[in-house]
């Protein structure tokens, strides 16, 4: 982990001038009628998982390109996971993927993650590949499969995938298949629907009663014609067929270019079905860029419908916040770091929005400024409050230049070589 001696040191060089934009900050939002203390507070609370998966390097379909030092297994994902969390204190917690992350002794994984300050999220099942000594193979499906053995098999997968998850003491099960068709023919569009529904009930009729079970939708990949589970909507009518504690999870790289994914977190709220998040970013399609090196403006306004909701809703409105990317090109930890940062600055954004003031423009139908009242809390420079906010927590005023300079990933090269 990172020393603690390292973060203070940075902060020292930077307390000052945070402190003198935290001050003209609070001057601004004075004269708006907005108690910076107050904002702070709330931004000390927002957090975000970290996917297990995310802190090694990512790929495309032509190649990986390992970083220095990346984690051999479980145990060293879960460093990196803690150093993350020691920068930003917002990731306490990490999600796995199973088979990846399995281990022999979950309680010893249990137990080392805790000794780390870190706690597990939603665990995430896998049939979309085939595993070393798997009798059926999912090369055409798994929860939708034609062959009920198939179905069996996968179902069978994701009671164990929540069984770990129970030992690790995580209460919720992400499912995402690959399911579907790239030939018009191939599958029969509402047979394999029905199938995949059919499956997800056996697995939510055996699933712990405090359990949340999250279906995640995507238009294509590999699936170019049809996707079992293409769109909100499927995944609405499959919440709704499946149970109460069905959810569904937006991941915001899994939409066609141009789609309002705001307007989606919004009717998913009012039907009571929003699970939570894949927090990314992308230009075309499902590219898993870091959240808001795209369209910050988006991920603000996905952050508007959700702070709406929770001062309308208080504590019975809790999303699964999780960050969900494919690192190749940067050091996978700065980059969790940094889509921390941009959650922690849209989500603060959104806090600002003067929503009565919003509502009346909205109900006079005054367009500019109904606009302009949106704008102008996103337009704000929050950096100050997030910094603050992780300063006072014991994390990095810049969680980057903290774990540079650390050293983290060299010592990691050396330990683990690569």
């Amino acid at each position: 982990m990172i020393p603690e001696d390292v973060i203070e040191k940075e902060n020292a060089k930077l307390a000052r001038h945070l402190d003198a934009r935290f001050k003209e900050l609070g001057h601004a939002l004075a004269e708006r009628g907005i108690e910076i203390e107050a904002v702070v507070e709330q931004a000390g609370k927002f957090a975000a998982a970290v996917p297990s998966w995310g802190v090694a390097s990512g790929g495309t379909r032509f190649g990986r390109f390992p970083v220095p030092g990346q984690p051999r297994d479980i145990y060293d994902k879960i460093d990196d996971a803690a150093a993350i969390h020691q920068l930003t204190r917002a990731n306490p917690t990490v999600s796995l993927h199973i088979p990846w992350d399995q281990v022999d002794d979950t309680a010893a994984l249990r137990k080392y993650a805790r000794a780390r300050g870190l706690g597990f999220d939603a665990m995430n099942s896998n049939t979309f590949e085939d595993q070393p000594g798997q009798r059926y193979s999912y090369k055409f499906g798994s929860l939708s499969h034609t062959d009920r053995a198939v179905r069996e098999q996968a179902i069978a997968h994701n009671l164990e995938v929540a069984a770990i998850g129970q030992k690790l003491g995580s209460r919720a099960l992400s499912i995402w298949i690959a399911d579907g068709s790239c030939f018009p023919g191939q599958a029969s569009l509402s047979a394999s629907f029905e199938r995949y529904l059919g499956s997800l009930k056996k697995i939510y009729a055996r699933l712990p009663n405090d359990w949340t079970m999250f279906i995640e939708y995507k238009p294509f990949e590999p699936a170019f014609y049809y996707t079992v589970l293409a769109d909100w909507g499927a995944a609405l009518m499959a919440a709704h067929e499946v149970g109460p504690r069905c959810k569904v999870l937006v991941d915001l790289g899994h939409h066609l270019p141009g789609t309002n994914v705001e307007m989606i977190v919004a009717r998913l709220i009012a039907a009571g079905r929003l699970g939570g998040f894949h927090f990314n970013d992308n230009k075309y399609a499902d590219d898993d860029l870091s959240a808001g090196s795209i369209d910050p403006y988006r991920l603000f306004r996905v952050f508007h419908e959700l702070t709406l909701a929770s001062r309308a809703q208080g504590r019975k409105f809790r999303p699964a916040y999780l960050i969900d990317q494919s690192h190749l090109l940067k050091d996978p930890i700065e980059e969790l770091c940094m889509t921390t940062v941009e959650l922690q600055l849209a989500y603060v954004q959104a806090l600002l929005v003067d929503n009565e003031a919003l509502e009346s423009y909205q109900n006079s139908n005054d367009v500019m400024m109904a606009e302009t009242e949106l704008k102008k809390a996103f337009k704000t420079d929050v950096g100050p409050v997030a910094a603050m906010a992780r300063k006072r927590a014991g994390g990095a005023i810049n969680p980057i230049a903290a774990y540079r300079a650390s050293g983290y990933r060299e010592k990691k090269a050396k330990e683990r070589g690569g």
